[in-house]
């Protein structure tokens, strides 16, 4: 069974850039991480390229590597390889989540959501997950979903857009 990250959680980060990760995305790190056994901390991948804006992306080890992958699959010296590569492997750092489930975000990540400390918005998107600043989270994104589903009928399915 394939484990995904799913749900909204609120978390706090401190001055130091502990934080800590939601139980549910600790469990799909513990299963994307190829060297994880009982007892070990596992590992994650830290997106924070400029396409991100004010969002960072976290991804298990499996998932990053199989990003990677597709990347290097690209022509050498082509233009997107380029790009992607810089964009993906090169703004990225691998991060260990602690015994208590703990990990710390470098102060350049924090700066670009634009705090020291605070309450952060994990979330799930399936096969990554979303770390904003809990305040831009319900600015940009809650915000926008709620005047999408405003526009739409009564009764409205959204698990129709999977229909094609």
């Amino acid at each position: 069974m394939v484990l995904s990250f799913t749900g909204e959680h609120t978390q706090k980060v401190d001055g130091k850039g502990r934080m800590s990760i939601p139980a549910d995305f600790r469990r799909v790190l513990e299963s994307g991480d190829p060297e994880w056994t009982t007892g070990l901390s596992p590992r994650m991948y830290l997106l924070y390229g400029d396409h991100l804006k004010n969002q960072l992306h976290g991804y298990t080890v499996d998932e990053f590597n199989a990003v990677v992958a597709q990347i290097n699959a690209l022509p050498r010296g082509s233009a997107d390889k380029k790009k992607l590569s810089r964009l993906i492997i090169g703004q990225s750092i691998k991060l260990d989540v602690d015994k208590d489930g703990r990990t710390v975000m470098p102060i350049k990540q924090r700066q670009k959501l634009g705090l020291k400390d605070g309450e952060l918005t994990f979330s799930g998107l399936g096969d990554h997950f979303e770390i904003w600043k809990a305040e831009t989270f319900h600015k940009e994104v809650a915000d926008d979903l709620s005047g999408w589903l405003d526009e739409q009928e009564d009764g409205y399915d959204p698990l129709i857009l999977l229909d094609g």
